[in-house]
């Protein structure tokens, strides 16, 4: 007898359980250390036992780091999409037309929750999960298997018996509102930009080329159809409840429903009952429960005609104003806040949302401790839509714009055509000194480790940070001197500044905060000038003539160098080390194979990342183009070509590159 291979073979049922009871059932069996416990034998044995691998083994979850990209699938069965409704008088009307058409015969509908993610068909073969694949076009879709292993609620091996040897279930990749909040906190912090919502969230996640990132994510799924040819039972409802003893997630709102009663009851409690679930929802979906009823009334050419969405309208809250607060950014703008009593929203509470200016607050007409009406509409960021005038409070006051700076004092000023309200004392203001410097050190700048918005105002505080040329005078005393573990965050911050020195002149130029001037305009503003005292010396006419410098930036740039304190601070951070020229303006091109040609680079590529390709194509004489026209002269073409950009190449008849032929055109062996 094989006792390593019984052990492991035991190891994994037993993983793949417990997996289930946690993910799935919510309800885990066994303590975090006995499941890591039984995981690390697991992984012990299967390296002592190469012969025995399983690519759906418990331990090969995580995801590796190596992805090829997707390949495009058909599916067997094409993803159609829903008819929408958008009140209960539809929906009834949808139920009477069922009824009608089948008549004689009962005709039960099953309800469901209309979760806010990204479809998925997964294919099982004698059990065992064979591939994902996404949505894609409805014929065809992405194989996004790799990734979809990853998520810990979907089985990769199904338990209990009696499911088809060959079957397809159908569902949707959600990410909850638990793991959303913790990945836009990460992207805050990074300086990233947020994800708008968890839909967008979970559709980018899954089209990921690193599965071991998918796997960080906290993706779950949510199954609601079953799809083959020899199906346990002939009602719909029915194979779900089957499935769920497979081990699918099935969710406890999915019901029968007999009557139109029933159906306009199941309306009313989950209008309200859905913001208390721990995942985005966007509605209901109404389904005819016999398989048999769904075949006879058939399809549309877009839609099933035995099932309908009923959307839910955009999720709004009537909460009270506490007050208005202003806030004022790095670049001194003064935005008004609005305070709010807590109010669940979306599944987050929601405690402020921004009122922009002054023509937001003067158009909504709010006053002091007004009823306001607040939404999310899917977004992650909340908005006041609305004003609740007939429970405004006797004698309450209009909300005025401040017209003093509310941190330093100054006057505000108008910016020119715009209703943004400016403090003009950009160097004596200590949030716009403070947001400057938490500017300069994020990731996307200069990238020093250690120094966050709570030690940038607390070295502020202390007298220690005036300008971001201070921060290349730091020492370990200031910086022991704020923390009772000084010591070890000193040495830690010291030498993240110190490696900030080697951040190319690109990177230095975002970091300085110049009105209007990005992180791509950066670079191109770098590449054109060369160094910093070539662009402190340029004009208006040079700055325009540079690809995507407009008038507005190029007197940013302009007026930014023209103040002495700028270019003190220039020079400071020189004496520190800091790159402030690039060579790639007095570099000669290495051909000019590539002249006066448009390209426009598509997928994923070996030996080279797109954006080094991007440089390649310009290095060659090239212009890289973000989309396909007739004035495009070729496409880059790597693995995993996006198709909607191949079908307009071929309409356009424009010449499709791969990565090899490319490079033997450039002469790169």
């Amino acid at each position: 007898m094989d006792s390593i291979k019984n052990r492991i073979e035991e190891l994994r049922r037993l993983l793949n359980e417990y997996n289930h009871q946690y993910y799935v059932l919510s309800s885990p069996t066994v303590s975090d250390k006995e499941f890591d416990m039984l995981m690390k034998e697991l992984e012990a044995l299967e390296a002592t036992r190469p012969d025995l691998a399983d690519p759906l083994s418990p331990t090969q979850r995580v995801g590796s780091d190596i992805s090829k990209g997707f390949s495009q699938v058909k599916h067997i069965y094409p993803m159609l999409s829903l008819a929408n409704t958008y009140s209960v008088e539809e929906v009834d009307d949808f139920v009477k037309r069922v009824k009608k058409e089948i008549i004689g015969e009962d005709c039960a509908l099953v309800g469901e929750m209309k979760f806010d993610g990204t479809s998925i068909s997964l294919v099982y073969e004698n059990g065992r999960l064979t591939r994902a694949v996404t949505r894609g076009d409805g014929v065809q879709g992405d194989d996004v298997t790799a990734n979809v292993k990853t998520i810990r609620s979907i089985p990769v091996q199904l338990q209990g018996e009696g499911w088809p040897e060959h079957f397809e279930i159908r569902g949707e990749i959600v990410l909850p509102w638990k793991e959303f909040d913790r990945l836009n906190a990460e992207r805050q912090f990074n300086e990233e930009p947020l994800f708008a919502n968890p839909r967008n969230a979970a559709s980018g996640t899954l089209k990921l080329l690193n599965p071991k990132e998918v796997s960080r994510r906290g993706l779950d799924a949510y199954f609601y159809y079953l799809l083959g040819e020899n199906l346990p039972c002939g009602s719909h409802y029915e194979n779900m409840m089957e499935a769920r003893k497979w081990g699918f997630k099935v969710s406890d709102a999915m019901t029968l429903l007999r009557t139109m009663e029933d159906v306009d009851r199941y309306i009313t409690y989950w209008d309200t009952a859905r913001k208390e679930l721990p995942v985005a929802t966007d509605g209901l979906v109404f389904k005819v429960d016999n398989l048999r009823q769904q075949l006879n009334l058939g399809y549309t050419a877009k839609s099933p005609r035995w099932a309908i969405a009923y959307k839910f309208q955009a999720e709004r809250a009537l909460t009270r104003l506490q007050y208005v607060s202003f806030e004022v950014g790095r670049t001194g703008v003064v935005t008004p806040v609005a305070n709010l009593e807590p109010v669940l929203l979306s599944g987050t509470i929601v405690k402020r949302a921004s009122l922009h200016n002054a023509d937001i607050i003067r158009t909504l007409d709010i006053h002091e401790h007004d009823m306001l009406y607040v939404e999310k509409g899917g977004e992650i960021i909340p908005k006041i839509t609305g004003v609740e005038t007939s429970q405004r409070e006797t004698g309450a006051g209009a909300i005025a714009f401040v017209t003093h700076c509310p941190a330093c004092g100054t006057p505000l000023v108008s910016a020119e055509g715009e209703a943004a309200r400016v403090c003009p004392d950009k160097y004596g203001c200590p949030p716009q000194i403070k947001g400057r410097i938490e500017h300069f050190v994020g990731r996307r700048m200069m990238n020093i480790d250690g120094i966050g918005e709570e030690m940038v105002n607390d070295l502020c505080e202390k007298g220690y940070l005036k300008d971001c040329a201070d921060i290349y005078d730091l020492t370990a005393d200031q910086i022991k001197s704020l923390y009772v573990k000084g010591d070890r965050i000193a040495e830690k911050i010291l030498k993240s500044i110190e490696a900030s020195k080697s951040m190319p002149y690109e990177r230095v130029l975002y970091a300085l905060s110049i009105p209007y001037v990005g992180e791509t305009g950066a670079k191109k503003i770098a590449r054109a000038s060369g160094n910093i005292d070539r662009l402190m010396s340029m004009s208006e006419e040079e700055l325009t003539a540079i690809d995507d410098v407009g008038p507005n930036i190029a007197r940013g740039i302009i007026d930014f160098f023209a103040d002495e304190r700028n270019r003190t601070i220039v020079e400071r951070l020189r004496e520190s080390g800091l790159t402030l020229a690039t060579e790639t303006v007095d570099e000669a091109p290495a051909s000019d194979i590539l002249s006066g040609k448009s390209i426009v680079i598509s997928g994923t590529f070996d030996r080279h990342s797109r954006d080094e390709y991007k440089q390649i194509i310009e290095h060659h004489g090239g212009k890289n183009t973000g989309s396909i026209s007739k004035k495009t002269d070729m496409i880059l073409a790597g693995e995993n070509m996006g198709p909607s950009k191949l079908e307009k190449a071929k309409a356009l008849n424009i010449p499709i590159v791969d990565e090899i032929s490319f490079l033997q055109m450039i002469g790169e062996e």
